[in-house]
């Protein structure tokens, strides 16, 4: 009887130990989500947008580089 308890308990204490665990888990994958929302976020803002601006701004470019040379020719 003895035996059985002392199993019981390591179970019990195993048990709480895996939950601990599964908190820190979860943890550790809300950190890892955040990060990598960040990161996406940086990524937009640094290569997105800028390349957006580009779309713009060639064609803008090239009108006022055309409209020079058709002075020249």
């Amino acid at each position: 009887m003895l035996h059985y308890m002392s199993m019981n308990e390591e179970t019990n204490n195993s048990g709480m130990s895996i939950e601990e665990k599964i908190d820190a888990i979860y943890v550790s994958v809300e950190k890892t989500r955040k990060y990598f929302l960040i990161v996406m976020w940086v990524t937009l803002g640094a290569f997105v947008l800028p390349a957006i601006g580009l779309l713009f701004a060639i064609p803008a470019f090239i009108n006022t580089y055309t409209t020079s040379l058709n002075g020249l020719l």
